[in-house]
């Protein structure tokens, strides 16, 4: 404004006086200038008051020439319009907006180390003008209205800048989004920017088994399902010999794992058998191809887009056209790539990610890919996944997700469609460019992002915590986004680290601690960031113990364990058990090591030595009313002894192998480890 001549300055309801106010301002923007400074605490009175005629008439200013810009709709809107000035409203955010903000702000400090995270080129600013704008929906609507959209429309950016880079003379580009993760993506940038991309329905299962020439995809493929029968075998590799049947029914209930039969899969199948297999799937791959790519044989480079991460369906894709002959280039774009999974792209091709290493580290990388199950159920088709083509139709596995689930991620969806828009529009009417800088709006997707996969708050608990993962390797198995409880037996048996590093499941690691506990859901967030000290969180001894071991014959022995404290207070006992001993009850003194407490936790792990007891993720909760209380009051999980004899009996369930590991967790009141 100073640089096109006009008079500029500053009006503040503020109880800072006018000198506090300048050095604030140019501490914001050092070496900053105004003509003018008016702070409500100099003269006494405010903006919705005389403060705008006071600046009119000590300026000389005429109010028809004039404009404010405000946040506040009283003082600044309607303030400025009794005094004849023109306003410029920027609504403040709504009190849920406000706190999304603000854990965003904590999650980008925390990740993004040495970038400022008050400058965002105005992307928070849109999404509070977008959000100001848009009428009130449902609460799934506003998720995607105020997080997918803005995530998303960063991304769509992203795309359309990587798009203008591949192409060049001679280049014909042509887009793809790979289904079904894609779907949310391709909507989007059909609404911006039309008819000019394809919606590729490819999946992982259908790359691999086209690409393959010997029997190692396949194998791979398998060894990442949990289980699997002879149906879904046959379904997926159109093949069922004799040697494969007898395999399957020599397993119980005609039921094995991934890895199992990824390792005797060649005694099962041989190369011929697999190379028919993927040849017959090839042809119709591209057949496909080329009925939903238009100009496909003319195409010299292909975009395909997706969430990321590791880019095996590109590399599969790649082997495909290797194997036809098709010269095609591929480029992958991804939200988030796995930058390290690249190194052996071949010349020509080409890989990057909106949230690269550049943005957080590969370890946060991880933890954000860990969880991001939760954004594809949000993203993804509403169709089930693609399994075979004929002609031109996509053949689609079974949609085994719930249909309300189907309903929400739809309206989530609905959600980011109308942020995307409306933005470029908002942006262009307040001169904001948030995605002109790459690097600056890939930090700030990467905040949206991360927030709600790692600190949702409890509203978005409430609407999410009932999704089911769709496995998507060929069979029907629906999987818990969302399991606290699980969490909490997990920490109890193995600690917080080990929590913390959970393959899975639960799918959504990020929500089940924060549904444990806001704090829990923090600490995951410190750990994935490498700010979670193990000698501060993690168990310390800190005393001895003696308990009783009660045989099955009525023997009873005494024996020493150890007393651990975590870093939140709690005291955790572990107990480990032989089978060939015998033992039907441990007893707990608890007047020895906590009087009183509370008892969060009593869990069993087990396992053929100590070693794979103690590290089993298999964890299994006793229930509370198996436990025995002797001479103790008890009140729900809070108990008080009664006497120095009081006991915690807990039961030996029967033991399916020869180690079993008792551990109880206790938050102990008042003085403990007498």
């Amino acid at each position: 404004m100073k640089r096109a001549g006009h008079r500029v300055g500053f009006i503040s309801d503020t109880y800072w006086d006018s000198g506090r106010l300048a050095r604030l301002l140019r501490a914001c923007r050092p070496g900053l200038d105004w003509d003018f400074l008016y702070a409500s605490c100099d003269h006494g009175s405010g903006k919705s008051e005389a403060l705008f005629a006071k600046y009119l008439s000590e300026q000389g200013i005429d109010a028809s020439v004039s404009f404010h810009v405000g946040d506040n709709d009283n003082a600044d809107i309607k303030g400025a319009k009794r005094h004849g000035i023109r306003p410029r409203y920027y609504p403040q955010a709504t009190q849920q907006l406000a706190s999304m903000f603000q854990r965003e702000t904590a999650v980008f400090e925390l990740l993004c180390e040495g970038a400022p995270s008050r400058l965002d080129h105005g992307a928070r600013t849109l999404r509070r003008m977008v959000a100001a704008r848009s009428a009130e929906r449902s609460a799934a609507f506003h998720l995607g209205l105020m997080v997918h959209g803005p995530m998303l429309t960063a991304f769509d950016a992203f795309v359309a800048r990587r798009c203008d880079e591949v192409s060049g003379p001679g280049r014909r580009v042509k887009v793809g989004f790979l289904g079904r993760d894609g779907f949310l993506s391709h909507r989007i940038w059909q609404n911006l920017h039309g008819m000019t991309s394809a919606y590729l329905e490819i999946n992982r299962r259908v790359s691999l088994i086209a690409s393959a020439d010997t029997l190692q995809p396949l194998a791979d493929l398998l060894a990442n399902i949990v289980k699997i029968d002879a149906p879904i075998f046959a379904d997926m590799t159109k093949t069922m010999t004799p040697r494969i049947a007898r395999f399957f029914a020599s397993s119980p209930d005609g039921i094995v794992t991934g890895k199992e039969i990824a390792e005797a899969l060649p005694d099962l199948m041989d190369a011929g058998e697999i190379a028919d297999l993927a040849a017959g799937l090839r042809a119709r791959l591209i057949a496909y191809l080329r009925h939903v790519i238009p100009g496909f044989d003319d195409c010299t480079d292909l975009v395909l887009t997706d969430l990321g991460y590791a880019g095996s369906v590109q590399k599969a894709m790649r082997r495909v056209f290797d194997l036809e002959g098709i010269p095609i280039r591929l480029h992958g774009t991804y939200l988030m790539s796995l930058d390290d999974a690249f190194h052996d792209l071949p010349e020509g091709d080409s890989a990057v990610g909106l949230i690269s290493d550049l943005v957080v580290t590969p370890h946060i990388k991880r933890m954000l890919v860990r969880n991001a199950p939760m954004l594809e159920q949000a993203c993804c088709s509403p169709d089930g996944s693609v399994r075979d083509y004929d002609g031109d139709q996509v053949l689609r596995e079974v949609n085994p997700r719930p249909a309300s689930q189907i309903a929400l991620a739809a309206e989530i969806q609905a959600g980011a469609l109308a942020f995307a828009e409306n933005a470029d529009r908002v942006a262009l009417e307040y001169g904001l460019r948030p995605y002109a800088v790459t690097e600056v709006a890939a930090r700030w997707c990467m905040a949206t992002v991360a927030r709600l996969l790692l600190q949702p708050d409890e509203n978005e608990l409430a609407l999410l915590g009932a999704f089911l993962h769709d496995m998507n390797l060929g069979t029907n198995t629906l999987v818990p986004m969302i399991d606290g409880r699980f969490i909490r037996r997990l920490i109890t048996a193995r600690g917080l680290s080990a929590a913390c590093t959970l393959a899975g499941p639960p799918i959504w690691l990020g929500g089940s601690f924060s549904a444990l506990s806001p704090s829990y859901g923090y600490f995951y967030l410190l750990f994935g960031a490498n700010r979670l000290p193990a000698d501060v969180f993690e168990d310390t001894p800190c005393g001895l113990v003696q308990i009783g071991l009660f045989r099955a014959d009525g023997g009873a022995t005494l024996e020493t364990v150890t007393v651990h404290r975590t870093g939140l207070g709690e005291l955790r006992l572990r107990v480990p058990i032989s089978r060939d001993i015998g033992i039907a009850a441990v007893a707990l003194p608890l007047p020895k090591f906590a009087p009183e407490g509370l008892l969060h936790d009593v869990t069993m792990q087990s396992g053929d030595d100590i070693r794979d007891a103690a590290e089993s993720s298999d964890v299994v909760g006793i229930a509370a009313e198996s436990l025995v209380y002797a001479g103790v009051q008890r009140n729900g999980a809070h108990y008080r002894t009664e006497n120095d004899d009081a006991c915690l009996l807990i039961p030996v369930v029967p033991m399916t192998h020869d180690i079993a590991i008792y551990s109880v967790a206790i938050t102990p009141h008042g003085p403990s480890l007498k």
